[in-house]
Order: structure tokens, then C-alpha cells, then sequence
């Protein structure tokens, strides 16, 4: 039996710029059944090479495209749950009308306010539907003709160991309400002024409350005020300076002469009168 020899023929020129792509061609010069058994083996390994090679550079580009599109899909679902988290439905139905809204404004060109003051709002009024205070009933906010930029919020609960509380108490029977109306006007600059917030009902005394019904507190003026300074708190704050000023509900008072312009007007002149004598800071005792 002659001796065999295994050869492995060189690309022919034509197939030079696809090789070692292109399968190499074996070839035995035997009738040797072991060597013909090595070729078979030689032409199988170097198909399934091949083939493993194709895979490779095949699938990360189909599985990185596929994976980056399933996290896009999931990405905005999480975030609509968990900005909607906390918040009632009957609440996330006005915010809904509220887009909507704005959307239509849009649409119409008859856009109202800025997009910084819009979004900041919207994050106050959807924080506010999630606090504790506000689900506790302790106040209650309604949007003015479903503007972001007009809010009547109620105050429903005050110290109850405070003469107002008692005065509310009367009140309610006499009139059938037994809260404090405030009205909050924000303008196209908020956060970086504050609202302009104003007693609309019950007429009250004391309290820091000047004519017109507007407020004098300090964090209500440029002054005084500071962007991060959330909604919720300045209600709650004012709901301690009306206790702590000893505010008092007047009874048969003319409820007209509690207006926008002269609350206006009284506002005005707090913010003359402390811009040249300055901030009186009550004692630690009197709170």
C-alpha cells in the first residue's frame, strides 16, 4: 500500500479576495480508508467553523437592536406608574383635563402662562394630591376654571384648641360652611415670585390679615420668598399664622369689602412700608 498524503489545494486566484472565507477543498491521493475518514472529518470541522462564524456576527447586532427597543417600550410604563403613584382617581381625572387643555390651547395658539411655570405647577398640584395633609382633609384645593394659574384652596381644619376653630364651629351653623376660603393667583415667573394669596371668606380680624383679605407674611413678598419652597407648605404655614395671630371670624360683617383690588392695593403698601422699616420677628414665646 502506497504511501498517502493529504493535500490541501491553494485558492485559485479568482477566489482570492474571499479567502479563507470560502471553504478549503481537501483531496487525498489514496485509497486508504483511514485517510479518507481524516478528509471527512477535516470537511465537517471546517464547515461547522464556518457556520459558527456566520452566528457570530449575526446575532449582537439583531440582539442589541432587539433588547434596546424592549427598553423603550418599558422605560415611559414605569415612569407613568410611578408619577401616578398615590394618587386618587378622581384627582388624576382633572390632571388628565388639565393636559388635555393645555394640548387644546396649544392647538389653538391661545397658550396661557410659561412652560416653567405649567410644569412646576403641575408637579405642585400632583405632590399636593399625594400628601397626607391634603388626603387627611386638613385643606382642600379647586383649580378656577381648570386654570393651573388660579387656585381656591379651603382650609377645613385649624388647632382645634384656637378660638377660630370655634368661630368656624358658629359659623357652620349659622352659614352652613366651616372653612377658610384662600385664593392663590400665580404668575408666568412662579417659582421664582411667589403667589399672591388673599383671604376670600370668611371677613376676618387679627390673623395678619389686612383689608381686602390680603396676608401679611413675609414669604408671600420677593423678599421673602424662595423657589424651593413647595405649595403645600406655604397653606400650612398660613394656617399657623392665622391661629397664632389670633385671627377672629367677624360675624355680619359686609363680606364685600373683601375684593381682589383691595387686597391689591393693601398688599402694596406691607411691601412699601417693610422694604423701609424691615420685618418685625415676633419673640420665641409669642411662637
Amino acid at each position: 500500500m502506497g504511501l498517502g498524503v493529504l493535500q490541501r489545494s491553494a485558492p485559485s486566484p479568482s477566489s482570492q479576495e474571499s479567502y479563507p472565507a470560502v471553504p478549503p477543498i481537501w483531496s487525498v491521493e489514496s485509497d486508504d480508508p483511514n485517510l479518507a475518514a481524516i478528509l471527512e472529518r477535516l470537511v465537517e470541522s471546517t464547515q461547522e467553523e464556518v457556520s459558527s462564524e456566520e452566528e457570530d456576527e449575526e446575532m449582537p447586532e439583531d440582539t442589541e437592536d432587539l433588547d434596546h427597543y424592549e427598553m423603550k417600550e418599558e422605560e415611559p410604563a414605569d415612569g407613568r406608574k410611578t408619577e401616578d403613584e398615590g394618587i386618587g382617581k378622581e384627582n388624576l381625572a382633572i390632571l388628565e383635563k388639565i393636559k388635555k387643555n393645555q394640548r387644546q390651547d396649544y392647538l389653538n395658539g391661545a397658550v396661557s402662562g410659561s412652560v416653567q411655570a405649567t410644569d412646576r405647577l403641575m408637579k405642585e398640584l400632583r405632590d399636593i394630591y399625594r400628601s397626607p395633609s391634603f388626603k387627611g382633609g386638613y385643606y382642600a384645593v379647586e383649580l378656577v376654571n381648570d386654570s393651573l394659574y388660579d387656585w381656591n384652596v379651603k382650609l377645613l381644619k385649624v388647632d382645634e384648641d384656637s378660638a377660630l376653630h370655634n368661630d368656624l364651629q358658629i359659623l357652620k351653623e349659622k352659614e352652613g360652611t366651616d372653612f377658610i376660603l384662600l385664593n392663590f393667583s400665580f404668575k408666568d415667573n412662579f417659582p421664582f415670585d411667589p403667589p399672591f394669596v388673599r383671604v376670600v371668606s370668611p371677613v376676618l380680624s387679627g390673623g395678619y390679615v389686612l383689608g381686602g383679605g390680603a396676608i401679611c407674611m413675609e414669604l408671600l413678598t420677593k423678599q421673602g420668598w424662595s423657589s424651593a419652597y413647595s405649595i403645600e407648605s406655604v397653606i400650612m404655614q398660613i394656617s399657623a399664622t392665622l391661629v397664632k395671630g389670633k385671627a377672629r371670624v367677624q360675624f355680619g360683617a359686609n363680606k364685600n369689602q373683601y375684593s381682589l383690588t383691595r387686597a391689591q392695593q393693601s398688599y402694596k403698601s406691607l411691601v412699601q412700608i417693610h422694604e423701609k422699616n424691615g420685618w418685625y420677628t415676633p419673640p420665641k414665646e409669642d411662637g
